[in-house]
Order: C-alpha cells, then sequence, then structure tokens
C-alpha cells in the first residue's frame, strides 16, 4: 500500500513520536511506500518529504507569529495547501493520522477525504473530547466536557488562563465531536479504557477501535543481576503523581531513582530534601535508560490523570523489570499478566508505600515477564493490527 504517516513533530519528542516513527519503520520494512507529513521544525528527524511539510507555528514567539499560530487551530490555510500538494504527488491509498491538533490540524483529514482517500487517526490524548487534552481539573480527573465543552473557560483549564481557555473552547466548536467524526473513518484507541472515554464523548461503537502501541524494537536485552534499587521514568510534572512517590519514598529505606525531567523537578528536589535515598538522575538516553531500567528490581508509574496508555510501563517488562502502576486510565491495560507488576490506588502514599514493601518481597521471573510482554506487545502484532483495519477500509 502507499500510506501517509502524519503527526505534528518528527522527531522523539514524547510517546505519540515514538510511537509514530515506529509505525512509519514498521511498515516500511514489510514493503509499503510511506510518505510522512509533519510541520517543519528545526529538532525533526532529516527526512526526503521535508519540503511537503507545513510550515513551522510558533505559540510562544511575538505578537505576529502568535497570531498566525492561533490560526492552527481552526482551518490554516497553509496546512492545507502543503498537505494537498503531497496527496497530489504521492497519491496514497490510506492517510494514518495521529497527534495533528494545534500545530497541524484536523483539516488535514478533510483534505485526504475531498480526495476520496481513506483515514485512520490514532487518539494518542483525549483532545477529542476534552478541550484541554487531559481530562484533568485542579489535579483532579475531569470528565466535564463530555457533555458541553464551556467547562473549560468556566475553570480555565488551559494553564490558568482565560484567553487560552477560550481559544480552545473556540476550537472545540468549529472541530466538534460530529465533524471530527466525519474526517475520519475509523478512531484508533491505544487502550480500551480510550476506547471507552471515545464511546463516552459521542463517537459511534463500530468507528472506534483498540489498537495497542507496541514496543518498537530497540538494543538492549534482559540484564541478569538487578540493583538494589526502583525507578521512576517520565515528565515531572504534576500530573504524573511524582510528588506522591516522592512522599512515600522517604519514609522507606530503599532507594529511588528518579530519570526524567520537567517543570517540577525543582520543587521535588526540595521536597525530596537531600534524602540520600533519593536520586534525581535527569533526561538518560536509551542506551543509558535501558540499563537502569533493566537493572532496576521494579518500575514505579505514579501517574494521578488518565494515562491513555503507558509505553514505559511495556518498555519496562520486555527488559523484564515488574511494575508498580497507578490503578488508573489505560494503565491497568499495560501490565501483560498478573506475574507482572502491581496496581496502587492513585494519590494514595500509604498504599504506595504498601505495595512497594509487597514489590520488593516478592521474588519476580523476570525472564517470564520479558517473554510474556515481548509477546503482547511485539511490533509483529501492532503490524498484522494494522494491516487488518488498513484492509478493511482499502479492499486491498
Amino acid at each position: 500500500m502507499r500510506i501517509i504517516v502524519v503527526n505534528k513533530f518528527y522527531y522523539n519528542r514524547g510517546g505519540d513520536c515514538t510511537a509514530t516513527l515506529a509505525t512509519e519503520r514498521i511498515l516500511r520494512e514489510h514493503g509499503h511506500d510511506v510518505a510522512v507529513f509533519a510541520m517543519d521544525y528545526p529538532e525533526n528527524l532529516p527526512s526526503p518529504w521535508q519540503p511537503y511539510f507545513a510550515p513551522q507555528a510558533d505559540f510562544g514567539g511575538s505578537a505576529g507569529q502568535r497570531l498566525r499560530a492561533l490560526g492552527r487551530l481552526f482551518s490554516p490555510s497553509d496546512v492545507r495547501r502543503a498537505f494537498v500538494r503531497l496527496l497530489d504527488d504521492f497519491r496514497p491509498d490510506l492517510v494514518h493520522l495521529n497527534n495533528i491538533h494545534s500545530y497541524l490540524s484536523p483539516v488535514v483529514a478533510e483534505a485526504a477525504h475531498a480526495k476520496g482517500v481513506r483515514v485512520v487517526w490514532t487518539m494518542h490524548d483525549y483532545k477529542a473530547v476534552c478541550p484541554s487534552y487531559l481530562c484533568l481539573r485542579g489535579g483532579q480527573v475531569c470528565t466535564e466536557c463530555m457533555g458541553g465543552t464551556f467547562g473549560v473557560v468556566r475553570h480555565r483549564c488551559m494553564k490558568g488562563s482565560l484567553l487560552q481557555s477560550t481559544f480552545a473552547w473556540l476550537e472545540s466548536l468549529w472541530w466538534n465531536r460530529k465533524r471530527l467524526a466525519r474526517a475520519a473513518d475509523r478512531l484508533i484507541a491505544p487502550s480500551e479504557f480510550v476506547r471507552q472515554m471515545l464511546l463516552k464523548g459521542g463517537f459511534a461503537a463500530g468507528q472506534v477501535v483498540t489498537v495497542q502501541h507496541c514496543v518498537p524494537r530497540r538494543p538492549g536485552g534482559l540484564c541478569g543481576e538487578r540493583g538494589d534499587y526502583y525507578c521512576y521514568v517520565g515528565r515531572l510534572s504534576r500530573e504524573k503523581g511524582v510528588a506522591t512517590l516522592i512522599a512515600a519514598a522517604k519514609d522507606l529505606p530503599h532507594k529511588l531513582l528518579v530519570i526524567g525531567d520537567g517543570p517540577m523537578r525543582g520543587e521535588l528536589e526540595a521536597m525530596a530534601g537531600g534524602c540520600g535515598k533519593i536520586t534525581f538522575c535527569g533526561h538518560k538516553d536509551w542506551q543509558d535508560l535501558s540499563r537502569l531500567v533493566g537493572r532496576a528490581r521494579f518500575l514505579v508509574m505514579p501517574s494521578e490523570c488518565l494515562e491513555t496508555f503507558g509505553l514505559v510501563n511495556i518498555e519496562a517488562e520486555c527488559l523484564g523489570t515488574p511494575v508498580l502502576a497507578a490503578d488508573i486510565g489505560g494503565i491497568p491495560e499495560t501490565l501483560a499478566s498478573d506475574g507482572c507488576g502491581l496496581l496502587f490506588k492513585p494519590g494514595d502514599v500509604s498504599d504506595l508505600k504498601d505495595k512497594i514493601g509487597r514489590m520488593y518481597a516478592t521474588d519476580f521471573d523476570h525472564a517470564a515477564i520479558a517473554a510474556m510482554a515481548r509477546e503482547a506487545y511485539s511490533e509483529e502484532r501492532y503490524y498484522s493490527d494494522l494491516m487488518s483495519l488498513y484492509r478493511e477500509l482499502t479492499g486491498r
């Protein structure tokens, strides 16, 4: 098949980018012709498709740049022109959208349909049912906008800003759920939890399918000896629940490695108060990260938001490392089996401390964890699921 893979950025910026790059590579390795469409951005990876990319939008630049960037929220003509040029030159059988809101636009889906091209769209967040992406308000899960999106203005959900929240509301009216449903033939949910959220938001059951992410092939295998520590990997921001983890870790005798960076790092370091049992490691590349996670006793994912899935969990399991995860959102679906770890009540320091103790007391079969996870989240399974969907839509 001839397939265009679309994402707003084209480098390893986050989980959506990791999944997009993996999808492109997997399709290409199976003999498909794959083109890429993204926003032109200095950190993008090299691509022969870069001349087709949409112009960069800068929401943090000068007043003029911010004003032009706001056009991306609605019907940006520059994005449409760039994508139509690619559609005309490449002539795809199918377009696979990923994270496109704000820096690109759902206008690309409408442009594809206008050319008679089928469209699938992987939902990496809750933007289709929540104007502020996260279904989170004041640190608590919120689904108010399922029944009408003005709540984003009422509660100033976009960074506490009335102006930004108003634009998010206007965008939700412009790209309302009926319009989004018409723009895509299928919506791909990375977990059954996300699928159910989309159904509650008004999307039809026949339009939403669940296709779990895979773990992209990377260097690094099962480690032998385990170190005497457990670890967290991810962004240091409030919704990730790291403050709850630090509060629990301070009262325990075990060593914790906090791997990652983000806006709360200084606050979290102050909260740790120089505790010798807690080490902040900063960002790590895959070579160092796989070594640290692969030798850890277990990984903790303490999120307090409705994570769509949790790629870091399945990456850890593929290294044979069990996971202690918050029982929220799509996270529970990342445990490949009962023997891969435990769940705890999100935000509950006491329950987290108890479960950390239980994880240390459990003799996990690391080889079995790796084997189960590598089968459950293999590239082969992911490719097979995608092709079943692609063939259903294209008849090829």
